[in-house]
């Protein structure tokens, strides 16, 4: 198995009703992947967050399943989402487990 995790940044002008709609959204990803095990999101509550306020994971049964993840059409529609919100940086981390 695959584990993707994501950590989003935004500008000041984000606000949490934007960040939530991205979590909502992000969480409904995985009715519409295929090999995908588990998805999870939230709003970074750490003292230590650096500023990154989004945290995003995505569990894959295998590569292939992380290869189809980035060109599906609803994943882009978040990815937009989260550009149009104020994205100012984000870090990705794949592991396998």
């Amino acid at each position: 198995m695959i584990d993707r995790t994501i950590l989003v940044k935004f500008g000041e002008q984000t606000t949490t009703a934007q960040l939530q709609e991205i979590v909502d959204r992000f969480k409904a990803l995985k009715q519409h992947l295929t090999g995908v095990v588990e998805v999870n999101a939230g709003i970074n509550f750490s003292d230590n967050n650096k500023g990154y306020q989004l945290v995003l994971r995505v569990r894959f049964e295998d590569k292939a399943a992380l290869d189809a993840y980035g060109p599906n059409p609803h994943h882009q529609a978040v990815a937009a989402l989260i550009r149009e919100y104020g994205r100012e940086d984000s870090i990705a981390a794949n592991i396998e487990v």
